[in-house]
């Protein structure tokens, strides 16, 4: 992942490579591709994405919710080559994985983000960091009782876990997941 030319700034023109690249891992067409590079350079004229830009960003997605929390989780896993910045490659496989995509692929890439120890398994509380996240990224409020983003961890956890081993791997975070309605609404909506 990434633009070839690195820290030297934004290259003008998109490759045909990136753009077969692009193609292949999203489901934009070549005029979007190219839509979206030019507002990408309009906004980060040095080819580059900071956190606070992409927090920006997300922000137009979201007008009702703080992307804030959910944006700390997203940059970090999309920031292959982590230098603390996002580059054109980097911000558009970002934006597609999070919101194209069948629901399988969204959850996996929820998973990814979850797995903040990157152990191939949730625990209870990356889970209810997500949900915390997530219920701030959409605008949630009723986060009380069965909607408390602890206690809903703890439920689905126990819900879930099949190893018994009180952690979710990818295989029970997605089914399970797609049976919980609130989850699948928030990690995955228009789907």
């Amino acid at each position: 992942m990434g633009n070839k030319g690195g820290k030297k700034g934004a290259p003008k023109e998109l490759t045909l490579q990136q753009i077969a690249m692009l193609k292949a891992n999203t489901k934009y067409t070549d005029r979007e591709i190219r839509e979206w590079h030019a507002g990408f350079l309009r906004d980060c004229p040095t080819g580059r994405l900071n956190k606070k830009q992409f927090v920006e960003v997300y922000k137009k997605f979201y007008p009702q919710g703080k992307a804030d929390s959910f944006c700390n989780f997203a940059f970090s896993m999309f920031d292959a080559n982590h230098d603390g910045t996002n580059d054109f490659d980097e911000f558009l496989l970002a934006i597609a994985a999070t919101s194209q995509g069948s629901l399988d692929d969204r959850l996996a890439v929820a998973f990814d983000m979850c797995d903040i120890s990157n152990d191939g398994q949730i625990d209870q509380k990356e889970l209810a960091g997500m949900i915390l996240a997530m219920y701030d990224l959409t605008g949630e409020s009723d986060r009380k009782g069965d909607r408390d983003p602890k206690k809903r961890a703890a439920a689905v956890i126990q819900k879930l876990d099949v190893g018994g081993d009180r952690k979710l791997n990818k295989h029970e975070f997605i089914a399970g997941c797609k049976n919980d309605p609130l989850i699948r609404r928030l990690l995955a909506p228009h789907v």
